[in-house]
Order: C-alpha cells, then structure tokens, then sequence
C-alpha cells in the first residue's frame, strides 16, 4: 500500500502545475553567427560587384575606347584611358606629340593624326577660301568624334562588365547592378572631363620628341600670321612697282641688250611663299624671260600636300630648269617633273633657248621647320657630301658633247670642283646673294659663282625678325654666243615694304667674267 501510494503521490507530483513565472529560454549563439555572416556575405557581394564594375569600365574603356574621325584633311584616331590627371596628348608621328593640359578628371585623351587624305588635301590647297573653312570645321569635326567616342566608351564599358558579371555571378541582379555601376563611373568620369575642359589649353601645349623646338622655330604664331595678312595686302603695290622696273631698265644707257640676247630668269629657296609666284610671273612677263632657273628648296618638308604648290609652275609657259635643295624631297622632284614646261636635272644636262645647261640635287634631304641654312647641319661628312656631287657634275660638264654654259648646285659648297669647267656657276641654299670668282685652275677659262638670295623670303620663318627676309631674284643676260652680259638683281621688300629695289651690274670682259657693279637704280 506504502508503495502504491507512494507511487501515486508520485504520479500527482508528477501532475501538479507549477505555479509561479515560466523560465526564460537560454539565448541561442547560432542565430547570432548566422546574421554576421549573412551581413558579411552582403559586403563581399557589393564589394565584388564594385571591383567586377571597375574591372569592366577599364578593360572596356582599353577595348572600346577608340573611334576614328576625320579632322580636315587628316585621318585621325581618338582614344580615351583611364588616368589620374586628366589631359590630352596629341600625336603627331613621326614629329612628336603636344601635351595639353586640357581637362581634369579620371580620364586621358589621345588624339594621333594619321595620314593625310589626298583628295582632301589637293581641295584645300586648290582653293584658298577652303582653308577658312577648313579651320572652321575642324572644331566640328573634333567635337563631333569626341562625342562618337564617349557614346562608344560607355557602351563598351557597360557591355564588358554585364558579360563579366554573368560570368563571375552567374546571376542577372547582381549582373545588372555591376552594369549600371559600370554606367555611372563611366559616366561621371567623362562628365568630370567635359564640365572641367579648358579651350585655352590648346595656346599652351608642351612638346615631345622633335616637336620641342617648335616654339622657338615658328615663333609667335599668330604674330606671324597677322605679318603675313599684311603682307597679302601690300602684294598689289609691290607686283605693280615691279611692273615699273621694265620701263625704268629700258631707259638706261649702260647696257641696251641687243637682238638675240637670252634672257634668264635665277630664282631659288621659295620656301612655300606663295607671292613668290605673282612676282615671278610679272617679272617673266616685263622683261620677256626666256628661261626660268630654279636652284631648289621650293619647298620646307618635301612633303605630298606641298607637292600641289609646285603646279605654279605651269602657269609661266616658259622653259622651268629645276635642281633639287636640301627641303626637296624625290616626291617634290617628281611634282615638278610632271609640269609640262619643267626640266628636272639630276646629274643631266640639257640645252634651252640655246643654253646649254647641266644640274645636280643636293645629296641631303633635311625636312624641317627652320629653312635657314644653318638648320641643315655643315659637318665634316656633310661637306665632303656636298664637294663629293660637285665632282659628279664636273664629270659629267666635262663628258658633255655639248659646251656646258651654266652649271646647277643648291649649295655654293658644291661649287669648287666646277671651276675651269664652265663660265658660270648658279646655287642658292645661303639666304644671301653674293657674287664670286672661283679660284682658277691653271690653263682653264674662269668660273663665276653666283649665289641666289630667296625668292621666297625665306618663307613664312622670314616673317620672325623685325625686319623681313626680302624676296630676291636675278636676270641674266646672255649674248649670241651665250656668254653673260649683264645682269639685274631685283630685291622686294618684306612685310609692310612695298619698295623695289634694282641693281644694274654690265660684265666688261664676258670672257673674264669680271662683274662691274654700276650704281643701284631704286624704284620706290
């Protein structure tokens, strides 16, 4: 019974209710961990979506960052890369690049010219007002392949991190975030640069590679370009004194040239100015020129939009005997070879209005911006260059069946080897006329060296100085028995100047070749 009950008392224990508060439950540490490591798995997600987009924006901006444009007569590529400093470096191969400090932001652009277009490019010189609208254009044409480029940039960079993202994700949300953060950057990158652009920039670039002496060489662009508007300007005064210089020849009594006399025209260095041509036509009109003599440098870099320059020549309808300068490339020879009255002589000979005449090119071909004769560098090498062409054209003066009568160098350090094996020697490349004997060679007739100024004035550079490099040229007057007779230097003024200057020199003895130097005549 004891035990029965006991063991009912037991089961009623068992049954009685507790009274009282129910006991807390003890906390869980597993719900915790979980809650960290959901948040930290969020963090890494978005970290990982931030660096799929930054690594997409910059392999497609390095992928698709790239257009090509049109840019006046250039073909030029625009591409764009991630940096720290913003700026755009413009290339100009093989010359160098200019550094501008254009705008600011993450982003870097490049612009490189490439080839010139040669349709383009014969339209724009063909046509001068075209030039105007050329640089008008160009902005638009920049402008226009800058927006191409950027419209190009986000697309690529949007399009690479989406197919990065699915395939690092494998999952479209995160997919589309890591595209639109890859749109933002991109865009707030080239907004950075487009809000922050400075034009002005363009005023003051910095030079790489050979492009570092293009502030000293051009000097003051715009300075230059304001002389030379003026110099447009005083073209019609000088053209019509030089109109006056065959009324004022004819009236003088030292020297009457008689019926048959040849008369040739020496112009030499053009250097690309294009009032060279006006006066040069004037001149062969007035004075009834027979001949035109070119010793060389009609051109600065010998290049193939420079090439159209030389169709001048054409309009002369006279005999144009041309030798290649320093500036001259075989491109610029051959221009002038395919100008129907022109005579290219390279180590040849040839006889025009009676004239037997023989020429060689210079051996070096120095394209630059400086035209002075310094720019071309007189080493040891080069001077034995130059003496080694002077004994190639004496072979060749000495082997003609013909008697030679005027022989063609560009450098008058070419000149040495030709003396005794002609009367007269014709160069220019020094920018200065001068008129010399060459040292005699026993038992054979004297050389007379005569050195052309510039018909061109030295170019656009001739416009640097205070006072302008004048445009200079020279008549010969050759007898029937084609011995010189008299010759007239004619100077030009430069920039502002509209006078004319002539000087008279009648040749006593035509066999000795002595010049006699008669007063100047100046005509205003």
């Amino acid at each position: 019974m004891d035990g029965q009950e006991n063991e009912q008392h037991g089961n009623r224990d068992e049954d009685v209710p507790v009274t009282g508060p129910a006991p807390r439950p003890a906390p869980r540490r597993g719900g915790a961990d979980r809650t960290g490591r959901r948040a930290l798995r969020a963090t890494g997600w978005t970290l990982a979506v931030l660096v799929v987009a930054l690594v997409g924006v910059v392999i497609g901006v390095l992928a698709g960052g790239r257009v090509s444009t049109d840019i006046g007569p250039f073909q030029a590529d625009l591409s764009v890369a991630p940096a720290w400093g913003g700026g755009t470096t413009v290339d100009i191969p093989p010359l160098g690049a200019l550094l501008l400090d254009s705008h600011d932001g993450p982003t870097h652009l490049t612009v490189e010219l490439g080839a010139l277009d040669q349709s383009r490019t014969e339209a724009l010189l063909d046509d001068p007002a075209s030039i105007n609208r050329a640089s008008q254009s160009a902005v638009d044409d920049v402008r226009e392949g800058v927006l191409r480029l950027g419209l190009r940039t986000l697309a690529s960079t949007v399009l690479v991190t989406l197919l990065l993202a699915l395939l690092l994700f494998r999952d479209t949300r995160r997919a589309a975030w890591a595209g639109g953060l890859a749109l933002v950057i991109t865009a707030a990158s080239l907004g950075t640069a487009a809000a922050t652009i400075r034009p002005e920039s363009i005023e003051e670039p910095r030079y790489e590679g050979l492009l570092v002496n293009a502030p000293a060489i051009v000097g003051d662009a715009r300075r230059i370009a304001n002389d030379y508007t003026r110099y447009a300007e005083q073209l019609q005064r000088i053209v019509g004194n030089v109109s006056q210089l065959y009324t004022t020849v004819s009236s003088l009594p030292v020297y009457e040239p008689a019926p048959g006399t040849t008369r040739v025209l020496h112009v030499s260095d053009m250097h690309l100015n294009p009032t060279g041509w006006q006066l040069i036509r004037t001149v062969v009109e007035q004075f009834g020129i027979d001949v035109v003599i070119d010793t060389g440098d009609i051109t600065d870099w010998g290049s193939e939009p420079e090439a159209s320059y030389v169709g001048s020549i054409g309009l002369l309808r006279k005999p144009y005997v041309y030798i290649r300068g320093n500036h001259d490339s075989g491109r610029t020879a051959a221009a002038v070879a395919r100008q129907p009255n022109a005579i290219v002589l390279s180590n040849t000979t040839t006889t025009v209005a009676g004239l037997t005449i023989a020429g060689i090119g210079d051996p070096r071909f120095t394209p630059d911006k400086n035209t002075s004769p310094a720019g071309s560098g007189l080493t040891q090498q080069t001077a034995d260059q130059l003496i080694g062409v002077g004994d190639q054209l004496a072979a060749t003066v000495r082997s003609s069946p013909r008697p030679v009568n005027i022989a063609l160098v560009h450098d008058p350090a070419s000149a040495g080897p030709l003396s005794g094996a002609c009367p007269l020697v014709l160069a220019g490349h020094t920018h200065a006329r001068q008129v010399s004997k060459l040292p005699e060679v026993p038992g054979k007739g004297p050389t007379q060296l005569m050195v052309q100024g510039s018909t061109g004035g030295a170019g656009l550079r001739g416009l640097e100085g205070e006072k302008p490099t004048p445009l200079s040229m020279t008549v010969l007057y050759f007898d029937k028995d084609k011995l010189l007779q008299a010759y007239d230097d004619i100077t030009v003024g430069g920039t502002g100047q509209a006078q004319v200057n002539l000087e008279r020199h009648v040749v006593e003895d035509p066999k000795a070749g002595a010049p006699v130097p008669v007063t100047p005549t100046p005509t205003r």
